[in-house]
């Protein structure tokens, strides 16, 4: 770490840091845009699955990014829930900022990138709230942790002590335990439905391979993109 301090030390220092960082290294793998599915979650599903396999951490993490009623975009890494004919599935409080964002605008994009591999695939859609049921099932499905903070129902809240933070958490886990079946009313389980899918293969010679899919109910047309 000392070295890499140095490097990005004075003028320019930290540009010419970034500039010499290696990208793409490794073997990676192949993508023959010809031997795709129709459809975009059977081929998401087998890159998804490659990462786990690749030993990618966290590879269900993923970047959602949001806009407000003016516009201004938001951008936070949450984790994938599911992937099905509803979409792509993540959960958050319907309080929280990127809730009410996405009250008022209900659209998003998804961004995954799994390094290793130099894979990327972007979806944008609009999003749907799930069922009461749905939601609640998630939420219950959370560790004890953090249904005890999701009930507390501050995120981005300004907080004055760490100290206010861990009581507060402290009450809410013995509310839980107490009664396991509680579930915070704004917990909102979301889904992506895409209109646009695009998997992004990188390639060392910056020969990288773009395809995306758009809908065009009842199916889905394929076109490949310039890098």
């Amino acid at each position: 770490m000392a070295d890499e301090a140095e490097k990005a030390d004075g003028a320019g220092g930290l540009r010419r840091l970034l500039r010499g960082i290696q990208v793409f290294e490794g073997d990676l793998p192949s993508f023959d845009p010809r031997e795709t599915p129709d459809g975009p979650v059977a081929l998401f599903t087998d890159w998804l699955l490659d990462a786990v396999r690749a030993g990618v951490r966290e590879p269900h993490a993923m970047t959602l990014s949001t806009a407000d009623a003016d516009g201004a975009p938001s951008a936070r890494v949450l984790i994938l829930k599911d992937v099905g004919p509803d979409g792509w599935q993540f959960a958050s409080d319907a309080g929280s900022p990127k809730g009410r964002e996405l009250a008022g605008r209900p659209y998003a994009a998804l961004t995954f990138y799994w390094s290793p591999l130099a894979r990327q695939v972007r979806i944008r859609g609009p999003v749907a709230a799930a069922d009461p049921e749905l939601s609640a099932a998630d939420f219950l499905a959370r560790g004890a942790g953090a249904r005890a903070e999701a009930l507390l129902g501050r995120q981005s809240r300004p907080l004055a002590d760490p100290a206010e933070r861990d009581a507060a958490v402290g009450e809410s886990l013995a509310r839980v335990e107490a009664d396991p079946g509680l579930v915070a009313p704004g917990w909102t389980l979301y889904a992506v439905r895409p209109e646009t899918v695009e998997f992004w293969q990188g390639d060392k010679a910056r020969r990288h391979t773009r395809l995306v899919y758009e809908s065009a109910p009842p199916g889905w047309t394929k076109r490949l993109l310039w890098p």
